[in-house]
């Protein structure tokens, strides 16, 4: 229905990409690392030049979440999913507690459920609803998500769980732009192809002193096999020295690098403060045309990262952003696949211009008031 559709030009977006991941890389790290010519690429982990970036990079992240003295920024090879795994297998004693409201959240339970030697306990709510992550009395790792990217549902704050206990938050697609106090986390998980304009294959984890003895102790019960690609004692020896275990991609370390520290020159709240007047540029466009309303219904759990609006049904989604990405003006819009639902779901991720946003909220209602 959107066949003859086409963007005025005053309305295309200075950079097409509105996905929720991978994120918008700007082309000036590109070309910034293309200039660094022999010196990076190519060059060994073990090497200074890498091993200074792996530095650059944990103390970009110690100082924009402020996090306390004895914490450490431990980072690998394999992205979020691979991390759920590591928690399962060298972070829980006996038993595991999830709060789900999602395919991503579900997705972390599923992998701790699937370890024969643990128990694992899921606490859910049906996809579209936000969810309050509690203590959960018998369990010694407690697992919530701080942006449910399938969904656009956020956690809008975090619990104090009981003193045996790991709270460890996965916060891929909201690290850097929801706020949330790190210190409160045991294990702040996530890989930093959302708001920190990276690519994928790399993981972060900020680990508590609490976390860290908890990885030692498993470690050293000889009873558990664990792979030493998935072991904590190889991440945290090897962070400490600005490495990882096995050799990283080095693109994505240094698109983290150059993107952390534009962000430390704005600081945290800044940064969260602009992520939150574009969530209310979209959420109050959802609410004020008809044909358009919010996915997510109560605001305390609307994401500052990722928007998810649902489509009158007389106006198919997929058949606009077919016409968009024909012409290059838009990419990444569609919703996620397994909602099924006629839905835009829009990053809100630092990059991601507030004046974009604007002209994509207008050509999107001119396509649909037009047909």
């Amino acid at each position: 229905m959107f066949e003859k559709f086409k963007t005025p030009a005053e309305l295309i977006p200075s950079d097409p990409r509105f996905g929720c991941g991978p994120s918008l890389v700007p082309m000036k790290y590109v070309e910034s690392l293309a200039k660094t010519g022999p010196h990076l690429i190519g060059t060994s982990h073990r090497k200074k030049a890498v091993k200074k970036l792996v530095e650059e990079v944990q103390t970009g992240f110690a100082k924009y979440f402020n996090i306390p003295t004895g914490y450490q920024v431990v980072l690998g090879n394999g992205g979020a999913t691979l991390l759920f795994d590591m928690v399962a297998l060298g972070l829980v004693k006996k038993k595991i507690a999830h709060f789900t409201c999602g395919e991503f959240s579900n997705k972390w339970y599923k992998s701790s459920k699937a370890v024969p030697w643990i128990s694992a306990q899921e606490i859910s709510v049906e996809v579209g609803n936000g969810i309050l992550v509690n203590d959960v009395p018998d369990a010694d790792v407690i697992c919530g998500t701080l942006n449910e990217t399938s969904t656009g549902v956020q956690l809008p704050e975090l619990p104090k769980v009981h003193e045996g206990a790991l709270l460890a938050i996965d916060a891929t697609s909201g690290a850097g732009q929801v706020k949330c106090d790190v210190s409160k986390c045991d294990v702040f998980l996530f890989s930093p192809q959302k708001v920190f304009a990276s690519e994928g294959g790399l993981w972060i984890a900020i680990m508590s002193p609490k976390a860290l003895a908890r990885a030692k102790e498993i470690y050293e019960d000889k009873s558990r096999y664990i792979p030493a690609i998935l072991s904590w004692k190889e991440a945290i020896s090897n962070s400490e020295k600005n490495q990882t275990y096995n050799t990283p991609a080095i693109a994505p370390i240094y698109f983290l690098n150059e993107q952390l520290k534009e962000m430390n020159k704005l600081g945290y709240s800044k940064v969260c403060e602009l992520a939150e007047a574009k969530a209310k540029l979209l959420y109050s466009w959802a609410e004020a045309k008809p044909y358009l309303s919010t996915y997510i219904k109560e605001d305390k759990f609307r994401s500052r990262a990722v928007a998810t609006i649902d489509v009158d049904a007389k106006y198919k989604v997929d058949d606009l952003i077919a016409v968009l990405e024909k012409e290059k003006s838009v990419y990444g819009i569609d919703a996620y696949r397994n909602l099924g639902r006629n839905q835009f779901r829009i990053a809100l991720f630092h990059n991601i211009k507030y004046e974009d946003l604007e002209k994509l909220t207008k050509l999107i209602s001119l396509a649909i008031e037009k047909y």
